[in-house]
């Protein structure tokens, strides 16, 4: 990794951003939005003084050199990347955008997700092969996928409990399809296949993760958003959740007619 630009430590990955010139920071921006699109349940921080995105451990960096942006890690030895990186200068593990030239968002955006289902793999590796007491095990395997997300709920320590559970109320009573699990370490719903999942709190705000393509077809004020594939529906308190009542159980109804199509 060459060295970056020199620069007073940043707080927030705004911070980072506008240290720099305007040309850079048009790039910093388009990467930093491609990045989040990619991974909208990452969470975005600051270390080693650069951008970073965090998803089931560190997902990726970036930061800003004198000649270049640089990417990383970026999966130069897979071999669906090894051309498309081979245009690139970097060491093993990164990659570098000169600053003459357009980020590629949708090479990006496949290292990204890329990236982050590497990290969702070495995450469950590492559930499946922590040990526990062969009675509890056995305990937990009987437990179905509804006393799961039971057990979950208990659990949870958080401001925000009682309005993901009024969230949760909604979603489970608006279609006799759906079906709850854990999955992502959190309450996910599904119908065929995920559709919708909780995400990690921010802000004190309760986020749900469309996940389902299809929903980029319904339209709702309560929908955020313009990503390719995915949609988010965030909740303040008790109030603005009795608000959008209706409106989050007509976009679970529409969207599960869309799959039947």
């Amino acid at each position: 990794m060459s060295a970056a630009i020199k620069i007073s430590a940043p707080k927030t990955v705004d911070d980072y951003i506008e240290k720099f010139s305007p040309k850079v920071q048009a790039l910093l921006r388009k990467l930093r939005r491609t990045i989040k699109a990619a991974a909208p349940e990452a969470e975005e921080k600051i270390s080693y003084q650069i951008a970073g995105y965090k998803y089931h451990g560190m997902l990726i960096y970036f930061a800003a050199h004198k000649n270049h942006i640089g990417l990383y890690p970026a999966p130069r030895s897979v071999d669906v990347f090894k051309k498309e990186l081979a245009a690139y200068k970097g060491a093993k593990s990164t990659v570098q955008f000169p600053l003459d030239k357009s980020i590629p968002a949708d090479l990006v955006t496949r290292i990204v997700k890329y990236r982050a289902k590497e990290n969702e793999g070495r995450s469950a590796a590492k559930n499946k092969t922590t040990t526990r007491p062969a009675r509890i095990k056995n305990k937990a395997s009987k437990l179905t996928d509804e006393e799961r997300v039971a057990g979950y709920m208990k659990k949870l320590n958080h401001p925000m409990k009682a309005e993901t559970e009024a969230v949760r109320s909604i979603i489970k009573n608006s279609n006799k399809k759906l079906s709850e699990r854990i999955k992502w370490n959190a309450p996910s719903y599904y119908y065929k296949e995920d559709i919708v999942t909780f995400g990690p709190y921010k802000n004190n705000k309760v986020l749900l993760v469309f996940h389902h393509p299809l929903i980029i077809k319904i339209k709702s004020p309560l929908l955020e958003g313009d990503y390719k594939d995915r949609r988010l529906a965030y909740f303040e308190n008790m109030d603005s959740i009795k608000k959008n009542k209706k409106e989050l159980s007509r976009i679970m109804n529409e969207l599960i007619e869309r799959i039947d199509k």
